[in-house]
């Protein structure tokens, strides 16, 4: 065994664990490793999650890092949520657990506290302040969500008030292009509020090239840089959808009303106009300023029903003529997709049910994508693409959205999932888009599809902004980035930005302008804060529902191992849940090096494998499901 290394003052991120300890995570990691050292509670008392830190780390003889001395450098945390405990008359804070190990002095700021109430505070200098007190018996698990991950909820009176200033600002012709006699229709989920795209189609000529039309919202005309209202929606940086409860970037006025594209009124967008031949390829783009009236809002059932059965839905009729060219378009640009690999990013969602009257979670159902979802991914695919290619050819700065290739060794843990649920990857030694496209066209449709792509996502890792610009490896495509949803999302609205710009003359941009790369960063962040927040609020949920389904037996398969065991998710329900290495016979068990198998003396459990099991508790402030095998 080689000596441990000689400890170092390093400079890093704080993650707390609800049971009271937490850890030490190095940023950036030193020499390319990710290090990740135990705090001991006594050391955790003082410190909240996320705060940045400097430690000393040092290595056991276990080769377990551990870090102590710690000294906070910056406080990112503003706000927390947590319960009061009375002390000696004194009121203090049980901050969330997986926020704080330990309870904080709270200033009242004059309001009467009583022990068990439930609050959200400002983070102050060693105590944190009041800010509101919750209703008691209200459903308190959106707000220790928001709070969990520093999720930002309403907006402040000025930036309101630009709001409503905004919306004097008139949907004019000017000089940009007239597209409102062209059929044109949204296609969104019939609870979108915020529609920020639009769909046209031009028959195809004499030589076979049709022309795709995808227009969008132009949020820049109206949201100006360095404003409050658009500073607001930087901070934010994306729409979080928290199951029952949107917290959008931009107020509600503009998001969902003056500045989304609703049938019949007259909007400002940029579009791109793609030419797209018989065979798929897009050979030209152009991008301009548009006026567009969107003739009908679809919904992606009833297109879904004309693409596979013919029906002709009545909202449908004003564009009757122009639907087969919609269904033409999207089968050119999917041979073109098939032919380059990579995967539909379309894909089977767990949506939750509420009750009309009560706003309660009510029920769970699996969401397949129809034939309307893969249609619009394609167009709103292509349009990216072309914008990325289109703004790279002018050397102009972009938030590119990157993947890289998976390593060697996720592949090798992919391909060994596969094996272990009855399929053959045969990746060889790299997986290539094409490779990635057959695997994606092998498990499609298969009952252990879920599991599958839950492992395939992990395994080609998140994508990211970037100024730098590189291929997108789950998309099999050279250049991307987002362009499609500039209400939602502030990546899109910076490039539209540019865009305009550009088209307005400008041509003194700097070449991968370090500004936009500290843009990227910040996106970067705030889009993993936002899905963490989807995710705890989904598994709140799940746990919520499944409490009443205790005892009840299921088909599951693992997808994760862990050394306090096996994560497994149900086929039929697309619930994940924990069985505890407690309630497997034959250990004891410990995991293999890569994590890919839990290994006892009498019995292997590897990821892939199917197991039955019951659910056996649920804690919902955790947000966590125990399951049991039952064979």
């Amino acid at each position: 065994m080689s000596p441990p290394a000689p400890s170092r003052t390093l400079t890093g991120r704080i993650d707390v664990h609800p049971r009271g300890f937490g850890f030490f995570v190095a940023q950036p990691p030193p020499s390319g490793e990710v290090l990740s050292a135990f705090i001991p509670p006594p050391e955790l008392a003082s410190f909240l999650a996320d705060d940045v830190v400097s430690a000393t780390v040092s290595q056991g003889a276990d080769g377990r890092w551990a870090a102590s001395g710690l000294t906070l450098l910056q406080r990112v945390r503003q706000e927390v949520f947590g319960e009061v405990v009375m002390r000696k008359g004194a009121p203090q804070l049980r901050i969330d657990r997986a926020v704080a190990s330990s309870d904080w002095p709270l200033e009242s700021s004059g309001a009467e506290l009583r022990h068990g109430d439930t609050v959200v505070a400002r983070v102050a200098e060693g105590k944190v302040v009041l800010l509101r007190k919750l209703e008691p018996g209200a459903d308190h698990s959106i707000e220790r969500v928001i709070a969990r991950h520093g999720l930002r909820q309403g907006f402040a009176p000025e930036v309101l008030e630009e709001a409503r200033k905004v919306q004097a600002v008139p949907h004019a012709l000017g000089a940009r292009r007239d597209l409102r006699a062209l059929p044109t229709v949204t296609v969104d989920a019939p609870s979108t509020r915020d529609i920020d795209d639009a769909i046209s189609v031009l028959p195809a000529g004499e030589d076979g090239a049709l022309r795709l039309l995808v227009s969008i919202a132009d949020v820049a005309e109206f949201v100006s840089a360095d404003t409050a209202l658009d500073q607001a929606a930087r901070e934010r940086a994306t729409s979080v959808y928290l199951a029952g409860h949107v917290l959008p970037m931009l107020p509600e006025e503009l998001s969902a009303h003056w500045l989304s594209l609703v049938p019949g009124e007259e909007r400002l967008c940029l579009t791109v106009e793609l030419r797209i031949d018989a065979e798929g390829r897009v050979t030209a783009a152009d991008v301009y300023e548009s006026l567009i009236r969107s003739w009908a809002r679809l919904n992606y059932d009833e297109v879904a029903d004309f693409l596979d059965r013919g029906v002709v839905s009545e909202p449908m009729a004003p564009v009757r003529e122009a639907l087969p060219w919609f269904r033409a378009a999207a089968a050119r640009l999917a041979v073109a997709r098939a032919g380059r690999g990579g995967i539909e990013m379309a894909r089977e969602e767990a949506r939750f049910t509420f009750d009309a009257e009560t706003g309660q979670v009510s029920g769970l159902e699996n969401v397949p994508p129809t034939s309307a979802h893969k249609m619009i991914e394609r167009f709103m695919v292509a349009a990216n693409e072309a914008i990325a290619e289109w703004m790279l050819a002018r050397g102009l700065p972009a938030l590119y959205r990157i993947q890289d290739e998976p390593e060697p060794q996720r592949v090798m843990d992919l391909s060994a999932f596969a094996q272990h649920s009855g399929f053959a990857a045969g990746f060889g030694g790299r997986l290539t888009p094409l490779g990635l496209g057959a695997f994606d066209r092998q498990i499609s449709g298969c009952t252990a599809e879920p599991a599958l792509r839950s492992v395939l996502r992990r395994s080609l890792g998140t994508a990211r902004y970037t100024v730098v610009p590189s291929g997108h490896f789950g998309l099999g495509a050279k250049w991307y980035l987002h362009f499609t949803s500039p209400i939602r999302r502030y990546a899109d609205l910076a490039v539209h930005r540019t865009l305009k710009q550009y088209l307005r003359g400008r041509r003194d941009f700097a070449h991968q302008d370090p500004a936009v790369e500290q843009l990227a960063h910040h996106i970067n962040a705030r889009a993993r804060a936002a899905s963490r927040a989807e995710q705890d609020r989904h598994r709140v949920l799940e746990a919520r529902l499944m409490a009443s389904h205790v005892g009840q037996r299921y088909l599951a398969r693992i997808t994760r191992v862990k050394p306090f065991g096996l994560i497994v998710q149900l086929d039929d329900m697309l619930v994940e849940g924990v069985v505890p290495v407690d309630a497997l016979e034959g250990g004891p068990f410990q995991p293999d090096e890569r994590e890919t198998s839990l290994v006892g003396r009498g019995r292997t459990f590897t990821i892939g494998m199917p197991l039955q099991v019951k659910v056996v508790s649920t804690d919902e402030l955790l947000g966590r499901i125990e399951f049991a095998p039952t064979a």
